[in-house]
């Protein structure tokens, strides 16, 4: 009771006046510390940190998979780059007139070289 005669069972402290309790490996270790006010209010932003770890995370896992194909890739360029060079190459030596000639004795096809150049045809206009 109190000096009135009331009977108070309880009595709500307003939250500015409520005591704060020290910060102690005990309330860290048993939980308590989580369940203060100043920690619960943080729930959201914590849960978005949560959410923007996560992100850079898989984002850096993505940029890692890009950057694996993007090496591969190159290497598959440079070799078919080396390739075609190589390709062009043969195709000249093989084009040459002397070459030509030898494969065509090799392979016995009955075509002879000329050994005059090719004549001009005129054809007048009447």
């Amino acid at each position: 009771m109190d000096h009135n005669g009331k009977n108070i069972d309880f009595i709500d402290v307003p939250a500015d006046y409520r005591e704060e309790k020290k910060f102690t490996v005990k309330s860290l270790i048993d939980g308590s510390v989580l369940t203060r006010d100043s920690v619960v209010k943080q729930v959201p932003f914590i849960i978005f940190l949560t959410f923007l770890a996560i992100l850079y995370i898989a984002n850096s896992y993505h940029v890692e998979r890009v950057v694996r194909e993007t090496v591969k890739i190159q290497r598959e360029v440079e070799e078919l780059r080396f390739e075609s060079i190589t390709t062009a190459a043969d195709l000249m030596y093989i084009s040459k007139q002397s070459e030509v000639a030898r494969l065509v004795q090799e392979k016995k096809l009955g075509l002879e070289e000329l050994v005059e150049p090719p004549g001009k045809i005129i054809i007048e206009k009447d």
